[in-house]
């Protein structure tokens, strides 16, 4: 039970081969969350007129809400879980991938 390898998890430097890709996966996750949680809010204060501080895009409705309320309450918690199925349907495809690499690596070396 005692087992003295180390394990060596770095997000900046990962190693080759599946936790490389893992890594960029979850970065290409984290963007997508950010560009959508961050850039909306970004772009409501960027198109606020400087007197009452309102944007056209506080004025469109969408579902008969606000948009920015929308958006906000409604499409960004849709956002993440869409996030979350990628992310899995990614990590399972990114597995499968690297599993038959390592079966065919072992299946050679036996031959």
């Amino acid at each position: 039970m005692n087992d003295n390898r180390r394990y060596d998890v770095n997000l900046f430097r990962p190693k080759p081969g599946y936790m490389r890709d893992e890594v960029k996966v979850i970065l290409l996750v984290l963007v997508g969350w950010g560009v959508l949680t961050f850039g909306f809010q970004l772009l409501l204060r960027l198109f606020a007129e400087p007197v009452t501080g309102e944007s056209w895009l506080t004025r469109l409705s969408f579902f008969n809400l606000p948009l920015h309320f929308w958006f906000t309450g409604q499409f960004l918690p849709l956002w993440f879980v869409i996030l979350c199925a990628l992310f899995n349907l990614f990590i399972d495809k990114l597995t499968e991938r690297h599993s038959r690499r390592r079966d065919f690596r072992d299946e050679r070396h036996l031959h």
